[in-house]
């Protein structure tokens, strides 16, 4: 286990990737997110592995950032930590599996767009609060939420910061399917192990033309949406939103 992040190889073709620290809600600091990069780049670059899940612990995927790390060393440029993240999983190249219970807020959410298979329980709960923190959506969100459900739908969702559950996102078309907890992890190596057992450079070469067309713009968004989410965190309506956070009371935008 590396900085909270444990990487298991339960049989040769297959990665596992856990975010591994319940006791904060599974919130990702700067060394998780440098920890899963490096194992996404050495699956990606090991040609035994052929397929990689991404998963929590038991009732919680992961709550987002760490907020008091976040914070004390904010990402300034493409190169922070949890930049090199998204492009890393958005770049991925073999199939990226992701089981999910309980909460997956803000990146917990985001990162699912560029998984090719989601399995979640019934307990999932998804939300994407970036403008109720004064901030914008990460991942090439703004370009995939709307393309996935429609401009209205996703201005709700972004729009409202309003948490969604596992039966909206399956509607959505965000998740494959929703199972039973106790089934969750075992549905997710099954899918892995049946993606890894096929042909892995036809698996691959699907996956990058279906993708393709796509990438460009993908891309561009997401250095686009890093670039702006820079700026807004060091923002006057950023600053009252973290502060009402850490002092645990409502934020006032009255006067923004």
């Amino acid at each position: 286990m590396t900085n909270r992040i444990k990487v298991d190889r339960p049989e040769p073709t297959c990665m596992v990737i856990s975010i591994d620290r319940p006791d904060k809600k599974n919130a990702l600091t700067h060394a998780m997110y440098t920890a899963i990069t490096e194992a996404l780049g050495d699956a990606a670059e090991e040609p035994a592995v052929r397929a990689a899940v991404i998963t929590g612990t038991n009732g919680c995927f992961t709550a987002g950032n760490d907020l008091g790390n976040f914070l004390e060393k904010p990402p300034v440029d493409h190169d922070s930590p949890v930049f090199r993240f998204l492009q890393t999983i958005a770049t991925f190249p073999k199939p990226l599996i992701a089981a999910v219970d309980g909460v997956a807020v803000g990146v917990g959410t985001t990162l699912l767009f560029h998984c090719d298979l989601v399995y979640t329980t019934a307990n999932a709960v998804f939300q994407l609060p970036f403008v109720s923190l004064g901030l914008t959506p990460e991942a090439a969100v703004s370009f995939l939420l709307p393309r996935l459900v429609g401009y209205q739908r996703a201005a709700e969702i972004l729009l409202t910061a309003d948490p969604f559950d596992a039966d909206t996102a399956s509607t959505m078309g965000l998740i494959n399917q929703i199972v039973p907890a106790d089934q969750l992890m075992k549905t997710a190596l099954k899918k892995a192990r049946k993606i890894a057992s096929l042909p892995p450079v036809s698996i691959q070469q699907t996956k990058r033309l279906m993708k393709q067309r796509l990438h460009p713009v993908v891309m561009e968004t997401l250095l686009n949406e890093a670039e702006v989410f820079v700026r807004r965190l060091k923002s006057p309506e950023a600053q009252e939103a973290f502060s009402a956070f850490l002092e645990k009371r409502a934020p006032d935008f009255s006067k923004f």
